[in-house]
């Protein structure tokens, strides 16, 4: 894959990330009333927030190779930023999901639509997170 490629892939990411982190706030903020129903909300934000880490995933492999020990050459801090993102972003993801599948299966359960909604307000919290430590890396060094 040529390094143009890549740096587009790489700015798709962080646009999806940005857009995940958005789309996450919309769940986190229907489901604060215990009997709303948003399926399709927060189907979508999961999703999208998973588009955003299947996209990461993909240009991993690429960006360790040629960009990642370029980062921890320059600064510590960046390289180690660039490590807690990715696994804040598992988070984020598995979060969502969690909250996604509370949602879908607790009809009239309210400890599960509290449950989802946390989840949501946290997966939202820590994609925030994410964007922005990604942000700091991608403009300290990239492809």
């Amino acid at each position: 894959m040529t390094v143009e490629t890549l740096r587009l892939l790489e700015r798709v990411h962080g646009h999806l990330g940005w857009l995940a982190a958005a789309a996450l706030v919309h769940p986190a903020i229907l489901l604060r009333r215990r009997n709303r129903r948003a399926p399709l909300s927060v189907t979508l934000a999961a999703a999208l927030v998973t588009l955003s880490g299947a996209f990461g995933a993909f240009i991993y492999p690429s960006y360790s190779k040629l960009v990642r020990r370029a980062v921890y050459m320059a600064s510590l801090r960046h390289g180690l930023l660039f490590e807690r993102k990715e696994h804040l972003a598992f988070a984020a993801i598995a979060l969502a999901w969690a909250g996604c599948l509370l949602h879908l299966s607790s009809r009239d359960s309210e400890p599960r639509q509290r449950a989802a909604h946390l989840a949501f307000v946290c997966s939202a919290g820590l994609t925030l997170l994410v964007a922005t430590l990604g942000t700091i890396v991608s403009a300290f060094r990239s492809f």
